[in-house]
């Protein structure tokens, strides 16, 4: 089998597995075999890039960035529904209906508070994904839908031209889950399931769309060339025979019974994968709603239900702090038992400080709840008026709760975060951050190998890691004999590391890699850069004065001291190795774009920073120079409109000379 019939082949199981998982939720294959085949695939198409394409599974992890998004007219209007907020003004929609078609039936559907998109396929092929806009009008968001796993990139037996209307939405797990990483990381919370959609379906980098693992369900078939059909119903088991993620649905016949399923929807709303607002009573007849028409602004075919949000008091008992495994603080309020939207509520986040402040919130008080996305309970406000004699403002504690290291506000953020390197709350990502590849670069040291090893008592701080009993090691689960050796030789290399690596290891806030690495070539040795002042510090190219004062705090702190005398008495390097060849590219940026022959983006980035100059990530009109290799992309056009010098691979190398 040749290469181009090889991916193929790829492609097509791929998409497969892809429709197992994604869709029926009957995965055929573990995990590591997709990644598996996946692997080869992005080997095989990046070892014959004319063969590649633009619909790859590959493609499902996001390409190159946007600069902005294209306008795009809808073939078929995307129309919004009328809502009604009660079973009376439902019987009137119903009344409207039937004075004019007596027999209809409806269809009944969950309404999903996400995004509305369009989706078209010609020949089979996805082309165009556009959000809905005003309806007439939408953005072209096409890189952004190829990253939604459950969207079929190509369809068997299709029609030469399909256009079906579907809603993206963020799973309440997925929401859940990123709430928790930017909160721990300090950042601003997404407020719902739908807001974190649309700006996930919005960013201009498919990469972060990709990361933000956002689903869909089809909802209704906007154009279908060369067949036609007499009912939605009919139309919707059609989407699914294609493989399409398709909305559920109930045919009922009566009002009745539309009630009756609403209910149900509402009752059963927690079980559902996605945050839902209302339900979709829709004619099922394709001719009838032809009959009905539409107003100015709606369908007369078709009504949304809304819920009204589940609201309920209750009151704070005590408020607890959490500390993250990035060391953020987070408050939470311990409530008296409360039932809200099918689960019983016993404790709400606080967020941060400021949250606190904010509502003036304390322990005694009586509280408002809901949950935010049906998920998360959510504090709304403070009856006053309830509040009993003698409470008083809570603040957050001036030391780790854990560890007893001193709390500092993030400078750029409301959180606050334990400064202790050697905090047992963090210790997990610490470790994991210590041994990483741009850090120490310990391979065979897995997150569940250091849960293992802290769980086991044999690591306590990065420095244990040098001291190891490996014949506990070795017993450890996933462990052996040999694993235990290529872990051990891997330890020790590690002391022989260059400075610029320990100092990203030590995990000091504002530094990462370029930054250490400038430091360390800088500074020379650890000592010294212990020993440097904020002035010092700032002096140095790419150290501002919030790089310089987290620098100095993190040297001062005591577990900071005592994990350096660790790594000394282990004899771990302290000092740098690296040198500037000469300054030849000194205060000059450049960006690299494309696949590059004699280097990988990382080997080229060291070359250049090697000879002073800085290689970043994104074009602007202070980038120096674009080195564009085979299949550059936006890059390499935004250059060109911005009239950025362009550098082949060629003239590259021979600057290099």
């Amino acid at each position: 089998m040749n290469a181009k019939e090889e991916i193929a082949r790829l492609s097509r199981e791929l998409e497969h597995h892809n429709y197992c998982y994604y869709v029926m939720d009957r995965p055929e294959i573990p995990d590591f075999e997709y990644d598996r085949l996946l692997r080869q695939l992005e080997e095989l198409e990046a070892a014959h890039p004319e063969y590649a394409s633009p619909l790859s599974p590959t493609r499902r992890v996001g390409g190159e960035a946007l600069s902005q998004f294209e306008k795009v007219r809808h073939a078929v209007p995307l129309e919004s529904l009328q809502d009604v907020f009660s079973f009376e003004e439902l019987a009137e929609f119903d009344s409207r209906v039937r004075e004019m078609l007596p027999g209809t039936a409806y269809t009944v559907e969950p309404k999903i508070d996400g995004l509305s998109v369009a989706l078209e396929y010609v020949d089979g092929r996805f082309v165009r994904g556009a959000t809905r806009g005003d309806g007439v009008t939408g953005e072209d968001v096409t890189e952004n839908l190829k990253t939604v796993h459950s969207i079929p990139l190509t369809l068997e037996n299709a029609p030469q031209r399909l256009i079906v209307r579907g809603e993206v939405f963020m799973p309440k797990a997925v929401f859940h889950r990123l709430n928790e990483e930017r909160e721990a990381r300090g950042e601003a919370l997404f407020a719902n399931p739908r807001n974190a959609a649309a700006g996930s379906l919005r960013q201009l980098d498919p990469k972060v769309a990709a990361r933000r693992q956002l689903d869909i369900l089809v909802f209704n078939l906007q154009l279908c060339e060369g067949r036609s059909f007499e009912t939605h119903s009919e139309s919707l088991d059609y989407l699914r025979g294609l493989r399409f993620k398709v909305i559920p649905y109930k045919l009922v016949t009566e009002l009745s019974a539309a009630e009756r399923e609403i209910e149900a929807i509402n009752e059963n709303r927690e079980q559902f994968s996605y945050d839902i607002d209302g339900a979709v009573v829709k004619v099922n007849g394709l001719a009838d709603r032809e009959r009905l028409g539409s107003t100015a602004k709606y369908p007369r075919w078709a009504s949304a239900y809304k819920y009204p949000p589940e609201i309920k008091p209750t009151v704070v008992e005590d408020i607890v702090v959490q500390v993250g495994r990035t060391g953020v603080l987070t408050p939470k309020a311990v409530v008296r038992p409360v039932r809200l939207a099918g689960t019983t509520v016993t404790s709400a986040t606080l967020h941060n400080q400021d949250f606190i402040t904010e509502k003036d919130l304390r322990i005694g008080d009586t509280i408002r709840i809901r949950k935010a996305g049906e998920i998360i309970p959510e504090v709304l406000d403070v009856d006053l008026s309830k509040r009993p004699a003698g409470t008083k403002p809570y603040l957050l504690p001036a030391v780790c709760p854990v560890c007893g290291a001193p709390v500092v506000r993030d400078e750029d953020g409301a959180a606050m975060r334990c400064t202790g390197v050697e905090c047992p709350a963090q210790l997990v990502r610490t470790i994991a951050h210590f041994v990483s590849r741009d850090a120490m670069d310990i391979a065979g040291l897995g997150s569940a190998i250091v849960e293992q090893l802290i769980a086991a008592g044999l690591v306590a701080s990065p420095a244990d890691l040098y001291t190891l009993d490996w014949e506990k090691v070795e017993a450890l689960d996933r462990m052996g004999p040999q694993s235990t050796r290529n872990l051990r030789a891997a330890i020790e290399a590690s002391k022989e590391n260059d400075l610029s690596r320990l100092v990203f290891a030590l995990g000091i806030r504002q530094v990462g890699a370029k930054a250490a690495k400038v430091l360390a070539m800088e500074f020379g040795t650890l000592d010294r850069l212990m020993e440097a002042t904020e002035e010092e510090l700032t002096a140095v190219r790419d150290i501002g004065a919030v790089t310089a004062a987290s620098i100095r705090l993190w040297f001062s702190e005591a577990q900071s001291q005592h994990l350096i005398r660790r790594l000394r008495e282990v004899g771990v390097n302290f000092t740098c190795h690296l040198q500037v060849a000469d300054k030849r590219f000194e205060g000059k940026t450049f960006v690299l774009t494309g696949t590059l022959e004699h280097f990988s983006r990382e080997e080229a980035a060291a070359e250049i920073e090697r000879f002073g100059g800085k290689a970043a990530s994104s074009v602007s009109k202070k980038t120096s120079y674009v080195v564009a290799g085979e299949s550059a992309g936006s890059k390499l056009r935004k250059a060109q409109d911005l009239g950025v010098p362009v550098l082949t691979e060629a003239e590259f190398l021979a600057m290099l000379e």
